[in-house]
């Protein structure tokens, strides 16, 4: 077959993905706080972009006078951005620290040092942070005297310490890690769980609560006894089955289980040093006048505009140089793109906002129990939209709504069908459904997962006991024989 050279002419469709475009895209999915932050560092890369949002002293701002002037017709527009002098920032005063000294701490009646002695402490001395676990245990054995050996086989063990204070390496690794004996280990592992939060550094939940119990003076009475040998039966909250294997008297084993429970199976969450996460919905919803009114949430998001003195200077034509001018207009046309994208971007939100409330209407009336099915096509068909988009609206983003505040995500939801017909109901629904059930359950015969699933199936819901299962964990309701009310004769 011989080889040639041919030209040929194709046609041919495909989807060029412009850099306006992917930022457009990216725009989109981002939460509110993550659009803050990029159109914070757009403003800092773009001299064009300005941050137009009024400032709480806005009364007191400098005027348009004082803005660059390129000449007299310039100096006359009200929007110009105000500068800095740096060349008489000379005469800006200077910030006395000593004016931040703590005037407003009242000194008590006694004071060794006196008022006026340089070793009071400043108030930047009370800054800090919440300290974790570790830096507790470092804390308290800094009051220690340990010797060389016994410092490293610490840092060993507090760096396999997990969040829970809980121990998770064999003490042999350790002590093939740092070289020194198990002996020595199981010695030094002793002073880490002599430490505070008591119950540290044990190696299961079963050895912390027996530290816990030593340090309350009751390593041989009953709480120890069960927690040892009848854990199984203690989980079951088969109060009998403790007595009897104990030879106690009910009254005492449920004394003991009391004591138990008051111990902390997890010492190490005390000191957690994680932070809270607040939420912020990107969308309120408000029943105004019997109709749901759509407000989108632009609280700390910058309110840009094209500065007006770079337009002027691409105006000026004679005195502008030609590089100057194609840099400021190719940075004027990726401002306008990033404002246009953000409009459509807030556009965009309000319409597949609209559209959940079209089809969950029942929800936002009378509550969870009313959620309807719902899949991101419907929404896509019903805006005009790909499901893509819609999906990309719907993540990290919140609504607050007459209900609640819920994710964008959270109302969609697989279907669940009825027998013989009719409406289906959500997932949703059918986990409330369930968790009310529970609720309701009789304690001394609580429902098991196949008497849910047939409970559901007498409503004509099908529900596989595997499903209740799964619901059920999602909810974080135990099993029936954990949810079993003891019995005390």
């Amino acid at each position: 077959m011989a080889l040639e050279l041919r030209q040929s002419l194709k046609l041919s469709q495909q989807l060029v993905m412009t850099p306006q475009l992917q930022q457009a895209i990216k725009l989109l999915q981002l939460s509110r706080l993550e659009l803050a932050d990029t159109i914070t560092q757009e403003i800092e890369q773009n001299p064009i972009l300005e941050d137009d949002t009024p400032s709480l002293n806005s009364e007191t701002a400098p005027g348009p006078d004082q803005a660059p002037a390129l000449d007299q017709a310039n100096t006359e527009q009200s929007d110009h951005t105000s500068e800095v002098n740096m060349e008489n920032s000379s005469e800006l005063p200077e910030i006395n620290w000593s004016d931040y000294a703590n005037e407003y701490e009242p000194f008590s009646s006694y004071n060794p040092r006196g008022p006026d002695s340089e070793e009071t402490g400043s108030r930047l001395d009370i800054l800090t942070e919440k300290p974790n676990l570790l830096s507790h245990l470092r804390w308290q054995l800094s009051f220690i005297e340990t010797l060389e050996e016994e410092d490293e086989i610490l840092e060993a063990i507090l760096g396999n310490l997990n969040q829970n204070g809980l121990l998770e390496a064999e003490l042999a690794e350790i002590a093939e890690q740092t070289g020194y004996s198990l002996e020595e280990v199981e010695d030094t592992l002793e002073l880490v769980q002599g430490l505070d939060p008591a119950g540290v550094g044990a190696r299961n939940v079963q050895e912390s609560l027996l530290l816990q119990l030593q340090r309350l003076q009751l390593t041989d009475g009953l709480p120890s006894e069960i927690i040892r040998n009848h854990l199984n039966y203690l989980e079951t909250k088969n109060y009998i089955g403790i007595a009897k294997a104990t030879r106690r008297k009910v009254e005492e084993v449920i004394a003991a289980v009391n004591i138990i429970l008051d111990l902390d199976p997890h010492p190490g969450q005390v000191y957690s040093n994680e932070e809270p996460q607040y939420i912020t919905p990107d969308v309120m919803v408000q029943k105004i006048d019997g109709e749901y009114v759509i407000q989108q949430n632009n609280d700390g998001l910058p309110r840009l505009r094209i500065s007006a003195y770079y337009q002027a200077v691409l105006q000026d034509k004679k005195s502008t140089p030609q590089a100057t001018r194609e840099y400021i207009q190719d940075k004027m046309r990726s401002a306008s793109w990033l404002i246009k994208s953000i409009e459509q971007r807030q556009r965009t939100i309000y319409k597949v906002v609209e559209s959940i409330i079209k089809f969950q209407y029942d929800f936002f009336e009378q509550g969870v129990a009313h959620l309807k099915p719902l899949v991101l096509r419907d929404v896509a068909e019903d805006i005009e939209m790909h499901e893509s988009t819609v999906s990309r609206v719907t993540s990290n983003k919140y609504m607050h709504t007459p209900q609640g505040t819920f994710e964008l995500k959270y109302f969609f939801n697989s279907a669940i069908e009825r027998k013989g017909g009719g409406d289906a109901l959500s997932s949703e629904s059918i986990r409330q459904q369930l968790k009310q059930m529970v609720a309701k359950e009789d304690p001394d015969k609580p429902l098991s997962d196949l008497a849910i699933s047939k409970l559901f199936g007498d409503e004509k819901i099908k529900l596989a006991r595997r499903t209740v299962a799964k619901y059920r964990e999602q909810l974080g309701i135990l099993p029936s024989k954990y949810r079993k009310k003891p019995k005390l004769k």
